[in-house]
C-alpha cells in the first residue's frame, strides 16, 4: 500500500474509534486546546510541539489554536494524564511516554519501552507506521481511559549519564540511579545491578549536583537541553531504550472540533511523525559532538550481551501473554 493510501487509512480508522462524527461543535467557534510539554519550547520535543502547533493552526485556518505550556509548568506527565482521565478539562493534550501508560493497564504500549527492542530510528517508525503499530496507539483509548492518540514521537536512544567516570557495566553496581515511578526502568536500573531511585524530573538537576544520585538517563538532546552534562559529565552509551512517546487528546476535547477540524489534527499528527523522522538521528549526532566540545566523556559499549543478559527477566514480565506481538515488533527490524 502506497504511503499517502495508508496514512488515509490510518486516519479513518483513528476517527472510527475515537467516535469522532458525533461532535456538535460549530465551525465558527474558535477552540483553543492546551497542549502540556515536560521539557522546554527550545528542546526538540518543543520543536515537535510547535510544528504540530503550526500545522493544526494552518490546516483548521487559525480556528483551532494550540497553547503550548512547556517546561512541565503544569505537571509531570503522569500528573497532566491523572487530570484528563478524570476529565478535569485543564489540559487538552499532553505528550506521554509510551512505556508509562502501563501503569493506566496498557500492556502493549508497555512494549515500545522495553530495553534493546528497536534497533534503529528506522526500525521504529516502520513499526510506527504498521497495523500493530496504530493498534498500540490506539490502547488508550480501547482501554477506556478518555484520550485518544494523535500521533507517535522519538527521540532517540536513551543512555546512562553519570557525576563520576565510568568504564562499563560493573561500574553500574550499587549506583543510585533516578528513575521516575515506572516499573520498566527500575526493573532495568535493578537488573544491572544499581540502585533505582525515584526523584521528580524538575529535581534531577540538583540531586545530581548534591549527590542524591550519582546519575540518570536521557537521550542525549535532552541531557544536553536540561544541562545535565554541566553536573553529570559521563556518558555511558549503551542505548538501552528508544526514547518513544504518544501525543494523546482528552476524548472530551475531540468533542470541541467539527469533523473537519478533528481530521486535521490527525493529519497534523502524521505531518509531525515525518517531521521527527528527519529530526531525531540528525539532532542526536549533533549533540554529541556539541556535548564532546563542551567537555563531556562518552564511553562506547561494544558489546551489549551483558545489558541484554540482565534485562531477561524483565523482557519476560512485560512479554507474558502477547510474546507474539513482541516478537512482531523485532521482526520488523528485517
Amino acid at each position: 500500500m502506497k504511503r499517502r493510501t495508508w496514512v488515509k487509512a490510518i486516519l479513518s480508522a483513528a476517527i472510527i474509534a475515537a467516535g469522532l462524527g458525533t461532535t456538535q461543535a460549530k465551525a465558527d467557534e474558535p477552540v483553543v486546546l492546551v497542549f502540556s510539554e515536560t521539557n522546554s519550547i527550545d528542546s526538540i520535543d518543543g520543536q515537535y510541539a510547535t510544528f504540530f502547533k503550526e500545522k493544526v493552526e494552518e490546516l483548521t485556518d487559525g480556528a483551532v489554536t494550540i497553547d503550548i505550556q512547556a517546561s512541565g509548568v503544569l505537571g509531570t506527565e503522569a500528573d497532566v494524564l491523572d487530570g484528563m482521565v478524570s476529565m478535569s478539562g485543564t489540559v487538552d493534550i499532553v505528550r506521554f511516554s509510551c512505556y508509562a501508560f502501563s501503569n493506566y493497564g496498557c500492556k502493549e504500549s508497555a512494549l515500545l519501552g522495553l530495553p534493546f527492542l528497536f534497533e534503529s530510528s528506522d526500525h521504529f517508525w516502520k513499526f510506527a507506521n504498521s497495523e500493530l503499530g496504530q493498534e498500540i496507539l490506539a490502547e488508550p483509548q480501547n482501554t477506556g481511559l478518555g484520550v485518544t492518540g494523535l500521533y507517535y514521537l522519538e527521540d532517540g536512544f536513551r543512555s546512562f549519564f553519570f557525576k563520576d567516570a565510568v568504564s562499563g557495566i560493573e561500574d553500574l553496581q550499587g549506583k543510585k540511579l533516578r528513575v521516575s515511578s515506572d516499573q520498566i526502568m527500575t526493573g532495568l536500573v535493578e537488573g544491572l545491578g544499581a540502585s533505582p531511585t525515584v526523584v521528580a524530573f524538575n529535581e534531577l538537576y540538583t540531586s545530581l549536583q548534591s549527590g542524591v544520585v550519582d546519575g540518570a538517563e536521557q537521550p542525549l538532546p535532552q541531557y544536553e537541553s536540561n544541562a545535565f552534562n554541566e553536573v553529570a559529565p559521563y556518558v555511558l552509551l549503551d542505548e538501552h531504550t528508544l526514547a518513544t512517546s504518544s501525543v494523546v487528546i482528552a476524548d472530551a476535547s475531540l468533542q470541541k472540533l467539527t469533523e473537519d477540524q478533528q481530521k486535521a489534527l490527525f493529519e497534523a499528527g502524521k505531518a509531525t511523525e515525518e517531521f521527527c523522522q528527519q529530526m531525531s538521528v540528525e539532532e542526536a549526532a549533533k549533540a554529541k559532538e556539541s556535548l564532546t566540545a563542551k567537555g563531556v566523556t562518552f564511553v562506547e559499549v561494544e558489546d551489549k550481551t551483558p545489558y541484554r543478559e540482565a534485562c531477561k527477566d524483565l523482557i519476560g514480565q512485560f512479554t507474558g501473554g502477547i510474546e507474539d506481538k513482541y516478537e512482531a515488533i523485532l521482526a520488523m527490524a528485517n
